[in-house]
């Protein structure tokens, strides 16, 4: 049999296309992933890879060989959570965009703690998209137009587009009532990567309006959503704020949704989504019914499907 360590850093590096990215996942050097995959050609016999300059590709036996040892790695994994079978009863692993985490989910765990005292709650903030082949993620929160390939789908809310800002900001002025209002406040964007092509910019939705604003694109950007909400609670200017995000700020009346005209639908939801056929302990089947509860119970608008 070849060395299974090589064959997981072969997996690896054939998975991702690059020797320095697998070498990143795995928390070793590029040096260590170029001596296992050299271990594993001196057994093949041949090359498994084709060094190219700004990565890697499979050959005929590499790519042979891959989907065999991308197999082997879930089944691995997967005999690793029967193991810890009775564990993972206690523990429920979720991947989640960090705005959605800090701004949504956080602000609601403590009801779910306090209903569920012995679960253990781990939370992967992280903008990329999680593969559930090569991590003990349980499931995980995708912000998108859903329809994810291999996976189950699960619609959790749907999203829409208001413009907010701190009362502070409102203070001495005329009330605020229609989209040339404001036209002399300042600006906050929000460019996280994650964006809806149909959420507006600022330009946008002035023009959408019949309103021409000079310099519509300046003001303060930031790539996290949560980030642009915590500048408009700040008092820095007016933003185009997905209002899932904002309904705690709007709740506590740090941040006002003023004009008269109602949130604009955006065409990506927030969506659960696992792998096909995982079969769910008590602590992930509780999380689940209670996000499912939580969503209903905040906002009735949310336009949950479950």
């Amino acid at each position: 049999m070849p060395p299974f360590l090589s064959v997981r850093v072969f997996e690896a590096a054939a998975r991702l296309g690059s020797f320095a990215r697998a070498a990143e996942e795995l928390g070793i050097t590029a040096g260590a992933v170029s001596q296992h995959v050299r271990i594993l050609e001196e057994f093949a016999g041949q090359p498994l890879f084709r060094r190219l300059g700004r990565g890697v590709e499979l050959s005929d036996a590499g790519q042979a060989a891959f989907s065999h040892a991308s197999a082997a790695m879930s089944e691995m994994l997967e005999a690793g959570r029967a193991m810890r079978a009775s564990m993972r009863g206690r523990r429920i692993s979720i991947s989640t965009p960090p705005s959605f985490a800090s701004k949504w989910l956080i602000p609601r765990l403590s009801e779910f703690q306090q209903r569920y005292p012995e679960v253990e709650v781990r939370i992967s903030a992280d903008m990329t998209l999680i593969d559930f082949a090569v991590t003990d993620i349980d499931l995980a929160i995708r912000y998108g137009p859903g329809g994810y390939e291999g996976l189950s789908c699960e619609r959790l809310m749907s999203e829409s587009v208001a413009v907010v800002v701190s009362p502070k900001l409102l203070e001495g002025r005329a009330p605020a009532r229609t989209a040339a209002d404001f036209l002399d406040l300042p600006l906050i964007h929000d460019d996280a990567p994650e964006r809806d092509l149909s959420c507006p910019t600022w330009s946008m939705w002035f023009a959408a309006r019949g309103l021409r604003r000079v310099e519509s694109e300046r003001g303060l950007r930031f790539n996290h959503s949560g980030l642009a909400l915590e500048a408009a609670v700040a008092g820095k200017g007016a933003v185009l704020a997905k209002r899932q995000l904002a309904l705690r700020d709007l709740a506590e009346g740090t941040l006002v949704s003023p004009l008269d005209e109602g949130d604009a639908p955006l065409a990506f939801a927030y969506w659960l989504v696992w792998p096909r056929g995982r079969r769910f302990e008590p602590a992930q089947a509780a999380f689940l019914t209670w996000l499912r509860e939580e969503v209903i119970a905040s906002d009735a608008g949310a336009d949950q499907t479950a």
